[in-house]
């Protein structure tokens, strides 16, 4: 379980850096087209990429972390309904997690073979944007497969992720 824990730390902590990242390259181009600086020519095109593969990086650690979406209104149900919804949630959520992990390999290896090219202000293989999302929505079927059978953790066991403001202070 450790490594396992490892490795959804690593992709938040990854998640975090590609939007800090993003945030800086943005804020760099703004300020510099401003003063007339020379600024980087793609810089619109990289956030435009990265933001979803960010986004899907974060997914399995939030899952994890229960930082994801929930419906407070469930919050008025008896403890045993909840924990059957939240189950049969993580279910259904394991199942799609699996089917887009199949069908993004599909899509990744489809863009390969075709050797599409994405051609804006900067040039690169289109299958480089689907690189992370087989391996993200396997995490993302684990982790809700995992919630789906053990179901949902309490506070007392939600301590072991590094990236937590509690943890780093």
């Amino acid at each position: 379980m450790k490594i396992y824990v490892w490795i959804l730390n690593a992709f938040g902590l990854l998640a975090g850096l590609l939007v800090g990242a993003m945030v800086i390259l943005v804020s760099y181009d703004v300020v510099a087209r401003n003063l007339g600086l020379p600024s980087f020519a793609g810089a619109m095109d990289v956030t435009e990429h990265l933001l979803p593969v960010a986004t899907c990086i974060a997914a399995p650690w939030l899952m994890y972390n229960r930082q994801h979406i929930r419906l407070d209104v469930l919050n008025t149900l008896s403890e045993g309904i909840r924990f059957t919804i939240f189950r049969i949630a993580a279910a259904i959520g394991c199942v799609v997690s699996v089917v887009i992990a199949c069908y993004s390999v599909a899509v990744m290896l489809d863009a390969y073979e075709a050797e599409a090219v994405v051609m804006k202000s900067i040039v690169f293989p289109e299958w480089f944007i689907y690189i992370p999302f087989p391996a993200c929505f396997a995490l993302l079927a684990i982790e809700c497969g995992r919630q789906a059978v053990v179901g949902e953790r309490t506070d007392a066991e939600n301590r072991d992720s590094l990236l937590k403001p509690e943890n780093l202070l």
